[in-house]
């Protein structure tokens, strides 16, 4: 049962629960995301150094967590 944005309310899509659920059903996303997570910080490192890490992670674990709700969001839109 694929969800549509009116199935997943924002709150539910930072759940746990709810986002592996999603990142089940969308493998190729998961795997994106899997990548922008370990590599964002170390090319933060790369272009500013200590200050471009915390970024990259900061960037990627908001990324992580807010990919399920922004997928569907789009999905509804395009689908209209």
């Amino acid at each position: 049962m694929p969800w549509s944005r009116s199935e997943l309310s924002f709150a539910d899509s930072l759940k746990s629960d709810e986002r592996q659920r999603f990142y089940e059903r969308h493998k190729p996303i998961a795997m994106a995301m899997i990548l922008i997570v370990f590599l964002l910080p170390i090319a933060g490192v790369f272009v500013t150094g200590l200050s471009g890490a915390v970024l990259g992670v900061i960037v990627s674990a908001a990324g992580y967590l807010l990919t399920p709700y922004a997928v569907l969001t789009l999905r509804d839109v395009v689908s209209r």
